[in-house]
């Protein structure tokens, strides 16, 4: 019955490769459980009502992915979004932290009101071929850099802005190990090789100080962030009330909005990619579903206190590791679900320990550039610029941008501006807007 619900045999999958695959990308994906209490506190979030929020969150709609999209896709409390809900709108402009979940409830309404309108899936379908195997080039390299940052490889530098690491610091030593290990393992086709990777970078960080202790069990969940954007705010009025008043709140929905957009459009793409449900054009096989549930996510994280929650680019580590189906999605959100009890334990799993299973998983993405015509300027040049855009802008949003705004740059130039689909005119036309305005 479970084979046939999550057409795991049809797939070509196996339980076991389900089950390795889910793991993988929780532990991959676990550092949110970390990071995002931590911004959300900073927001005036308590501590523990942000962390039940970003576990049960998550929990929730990577399960609902698993059960109505039946694919390998993972969803939490989006990095980058938790920084503009933190830093900007609550540090920055002093909003109460209710109202900047209500921002993020409103964008995920707005989001989900657009997709089923069928309006993102025919922007998705609008996109150049070159381009969206671009988007999954470009991630691949984020990844990477995501690792090797990380794992100590590459470190901020003053005078060239990046520069090689400590490479005899603990953490460097643990990160080359764990990809010694991903590497290896990989190449001799070994099942679960990231997943071995991850815990025995984990265990040997242990002696060398760089996996922190377990120390505390003693966590109870608190529900209070749920409903936030229909809390009372120490004003006295409703949160929600709050935003369709204030115009600046306006903006960061739509800012929001676009960040949400396209993030997901990428995402989807490089997983479909390594887990099989992406053509030779690019096209994502029923996307519907996937786009429906990543819509709902957004609105989902506003409305329990999680900040939007969204399709995690780490899920491509899952579907390398053999994910294929929503199976892999139930033991991702057990996960999550045990982690708002047992945080500490997934806590000791660091970035230096995940450093190797992202490099090979950026490595794994990169086999597509060459299905790109570098011959054709039209194509390789928006390309190239969403491919080096993703990693050197730190978003996935903005590297895709770059891309549309000089594919129809270039296409004009060439006197085919009508080579250019409706929808990308108002795609690049609105991610100038964002670059101008942000």
């Amino acid at each position: 019955m479970l084979d046939k619900f999550f057409k795991i045999s049809e797939r070509g999958s196996t339980v076991s490769n389900e089950v390795i695959g889910g793991l993988t990308t929780f532990l991959a994906m676990a550092y949110i459980i970390a990071v995002n209490p931590a911004m959300m506190e900073a927001a005036g979030i308590p501590f523990n009502a942000a962390l039940t929020a970003t576990c049960f969150g998550a929990a929730i709609m990577t399960v609902a992915m698993g059960l109505f999209a039946n694919r390998p896709i993972a969803l939490a409390s989006g990095m980058g979004i938790n920084a503009i809900v933190a830093y900007s709108l609550c540090l920055g402009l002093g909003v109460d932290w209710r109202v900047a979940m209500a921002v993020v409830f409103l964008e995920g309404i707005l989001i989900l009101l657009l997709v089923l309108c069928g309006l993102r899936k025919a922007v998705m379908d609008a996109i150049p071929v070159s381009l969206r195997r671009a988007i999954g080039i470009g991630i691949g390299l984020f990844i990477a850099f995501i690792g090797l940052k990380g794992g100590g490889f590459i470190a901020a530098d003053e005078s060239t802005f990046l520069a090689l690491g400590d490479l005899t610091s603990p953490t460097a030593i643990v990160a080359a190990i764990s990809i010694i290990v991903a590497v290896v393992l990989t190449a001799v086709n070994l099942k679960g090789a990231l997943l071995i990777s991850i815990v025995a970078a984990t265990i040997i960080g242990i002696p060398m100080g760089v996996t922190p202790p377990v120390t505390d069990f003693s966590f109870a969940p608190d529900f209070s962030a749920f409903a936030a954007p229909f809390q009372v705010t120490p004003e006295g009025t409703l949160a929600i009330a709050q935003v369709i008043v204030q115009p600046v709140l306006l903006l960061f929905v739509f800012s929001l909005l676009m960040s949400d957009f396209f993030d997901t459009m990428g995402t989807v793409v490089a997983v479909g990619s390594r887990a099989g449900f992406v053509d030779k054009k690019g096209d994502v096989e029923d996307v519907q579903p996937i786009l429906i549930v990543d819509s709902a996510a957004a609105a989902a994280g506003g409305f329990i206190g999680a900040s939007s929650i969204t399709s995690f680019v780490e899920s491509v580590s899952g579907a390398a590791a053999g994910a294929r189906t929503g199976l892999s999605n139930i033991v991702i959100g057990i996960a999550f679900v045990a982690c708002a009890f047992l945080a500490p334990v997934i806590g000791m799993v660091t970035s230096s320990a995940t450093c190797g299973a992202l490099v090979v998983v950026g490595y794994l993405m990169m086999t597509e550039i060459g299905e790109i015509d570098w011959s054709d300027i039209a194509s390789a040049f928006p390309a190239f610029l969403t491919i080096v855009g993703i990693p050197m802008t730190y978003s996935i949003a903005n590297g895709i941008g770059l891309g549309f705004i000089s594919y129809c740059i270039i296409k004009v130039a060439q006197g085919k501006f009508r080579d250019v689909k409706p929808l990308m005119w108002v795609a690049a036309l609105a991610f100038l807007a964002s670059f101008i305005f942000a």
